[in-house]
């Protein structure tokens, strides 16, 4: 099973909207995955398959075994499924 990320800033709201598009698109797309949601520095040190954030906050993530996956409206799930599937 996929590990993945959603990040933002904080950890707090956005990361947790984020997680819940990205469990519905997977779904959708038919991919089993354990999606959580953290801030950007305790992302940094977790492993993961897959970390799903902004461009900015990608930028400090360089160097993450995981491949980044770039969406910048976390409320627009056509562009979160367009990133996934050319992610994965």
């Amino acid at each position: 099973m996929e590990k993945v990320l959603c990040v933002c800033g904080l950890g707090q709201g956005t990361s947790l909207i984020l997680r819940m598009n990205v469990e519905n698109v997977l779904k959708e797309m038919g991919v089993q995955a354990d999606v959580e949601h953290t801030d950007v520095s305790s992302a940094a040190s977790m492993p993961a398959d897959y970390i799903v954030t902004s461009n900015e906050l990608a930028q400090s993530l360089q160097g993450h075994p995981g491949k980044i996956v770039i969406v910048n409206n976390y409320f627009d799930l056509n562009e979160i499924k367009e990133s996934l599937k050319e992610s994965m």
